[in-house]
């Protein structure tokens, strides 16, 4: 379906203004997609983004700033997104031993677990959005949009 039709828009659109649209109404349809797997994790977008950050880390810590500069959304409130996992004891914070201003953050086994968990039905989900492009067309798609941020 065009764009124009999913946004109920009448209007001639310029090819610029045609892809810049169609850019973010995608972007959002994807994060409403992975977000609706995710809520029956009780888990939100930025919080999956942050468990994956720290199993990255192979047990290695992060602290906040290593955590927001990995960030998907770079506007995410860091802080409250640990918070949030801490208190469901999917990662834990300790006082970093050579400086006490900052905390380190690691992934807790029973986050590493959980995130496998979550991991298999987000993969699922990832192939059944992807499952009308060929690898050559991701390829292509991948080009292009590395190309319009550059």
């Amino acid at each position: 379906m065009k764009i124009e039709n999913h946004i109920k828009s009448n209007k001639t659109l310029s090819l610029h203004k045609k892809m810049l649209i169609n850019v973010l109404y995608t972007g959002n349809w994807l994060n409403d997609c992975i977000s609706e797997v995710l809520k029956d994790f009780d888990i939100s977008a930025q919080q999956f983004n942050v468990l994956r950050i720290l199993k990255g880390r192979n047990g290695n810590p992060a602290n906040l700033s290593d955590i927001q500069e990995r960030m998907i959304a770079k506007n995410s409130n860091t802080t409250r997104l640990v918070d949030k996992l801490i208190n469901k004891e999917l990662v834990s914070k300790k006082k970093c031993p050579s400086n006490k201003r900052k905390v380190e953050i690691l992934i807790t086994a029973s986050g590493l677990t959980f995130l496998d968990q979550v991991n298999e039905v987000v993969e699922n989900r990832e192939a059944n959005i992807t499952k009308h492009l060929n690898e050559e067309e991701i390829e292509q798609l991948n080009a292009l949009l590395n190309k319009l941020r550059n």
